[in-house]
């Protein structure tokens, strides 16, 4: 997929909420949420008032997607926006926050792996019962 092209002065060219859809995976329903809710930034916009994202925008969406991802709340995120965009005097703040969500990221993730160790010892004990009359997983005769 190629960007958008430049709103002219010789700025980068940019990408329409189509292309940030499709490159993100986010409805446009949920970039423009993320917009109205200050996750983001005003995003710039055409005369004709398209919406306009720049690649620092796309980057700041992805980082937003890997936190949502490792369960951070809507209510989080936006703290974190709102400290971004107060600047470097935050960095303290937002070193910290990352931090405690990287600590609690590791907690969650020991769980999965109990939970998992538990389900591969259940699917071991049926195999068993079902002495080799099918192939794991599948249903299907060995």
């Amino acid at each position: 997929m190629t960007s958008g092209q430049p709103l002219g002065g010789g700025r980068e060219p940019t990408l329409t909420i189509a292309e940030v859809a499709e490159r993100t995976a986010l409805s446009h329903d949920t970039l423009r949420y993320y917009e109205k809710a200050g996750l983001i930034a005003r995003v710039g916009r055409t005369t004709g008032n398209q919406r306009r994202y720049e690649a620092a925008d796309l980057a700041w969406l992805e980082f937003l997607l890997r936190l949502r991802e490792t369960g951070m709340s809507i209510a989080d995120m936006q703290r974190f926006a709102r400290l971004r965009a107060a600047g470097d005097a935050t960095v303290a703040d937002r070193l910290a926050m990352l931090r405690e969500h990287r600590a609690e990221l590791a907690v969650r993730m020991r769980a999965l792996r109990r939970s998992a160790g538990s389900l591969d010892d259940k699917i071991r004990h049926y195999e068993g019962l079902l002495g080799g009359a099918e192939r794991p997983g599948t249903g299907e005769p060995a």
